[in-house]
């Protein structure tokens, strides 16, 4: 078994698919703070970095399908799938999350499980990632595609520390949320959202996540 431990959670999210899955279930952040050996990662959350470095070994082994590299494609053909993998459908999504947390406030809000508050954090959180996505789509995508290189360092370190207020908005969430834990009580609408924020929180590690620590390093150096 290879040792790990004394890999970053970036560089194993990068070359191992599985990796990222696992960092998911641990809450280890590999996104925004990818830049952690899985060591240090491990030893700030109390986790044996043998035991999660034996997780990714496995489920890596287990996998059937070969996964994209993106490390290695075109530099426009990640930034295509950064679009139209994530992009394109978090607008439509955060407004679904919006409106199924009001509905939820508005039917639940003298239980007191419910998450009050929820909503309005939503719409905020959705209103500054509509603002960061415009910045890139608009101004440093095309830049990096004009092979911007070192030039686009400013806007990317801007659009890096946006990600980690990203970040913290997940966290807020999931304090709002119990951790994403739906109550005894909890209708189909309740949990049908606590299940869309998840996938949310899923997708928005492995779109930052590319941005941060394949596509962002890779512009630089072109």
């Amino acid at each position: 078994m290879m040792d790990l431990s004394q890999s970053t959670l970036a560089e194993l999210a990068s070359s191992l698919p599985a990796a990222a899955r696992v960092f998911r279930r641990h809450a280890l952040d590999f996104c925004c703070r990818g830049g952690r050996t899985l060591a240090e990662a491990c030893a700030a959350r109390a986790l044996d970095p043998s035991a999660v470095a034996a997780e990714i070994e496995r489920e890596s082994a287990a996998a059937t399908e070969p996964s994209e590299r993106w490390a290695e494609r075109p530099l426009e053909e990640l930034v295509n799938h950064i679009l139209d993998r994530f992009h394109e459908p978090l607008r439509p999504e955060l407004a679904r999350l919006v409106e199924l947390a009001r509905k939820v406030e508005r039917v639940h809000g003298d239980k007191p499980s419910c998450p009050r508050g929820l909503a309005d954090h939503l719409a905020a959180t959705a209103d500054d990632l509509e603002a960061h996505l415009m910045k890139e789509e608009q101004v440093l995508f095309p830049l990096i595609l004009r092979g911007g290189g070192r030039s686009a360092g400013m806007p990317i370190r801007i659009m890096t520390l946006e990600h980690e207020g990203h970040g913290d908005a997940l966290r807020r969430t999931r304090e709002l949320t119990g951790d994403l834990v739906p109550p005894p009580e909890a209708c189909a609408s309740w949990k049908a959202l606590y299940l869309g924020l998840e996938q949310l929180e899923a997708d928005l590690f492995e779109h930052i996540h590319l941005e941060n620590n394949v596509l962002f390093p890779r512009a630089l150096r072109a």
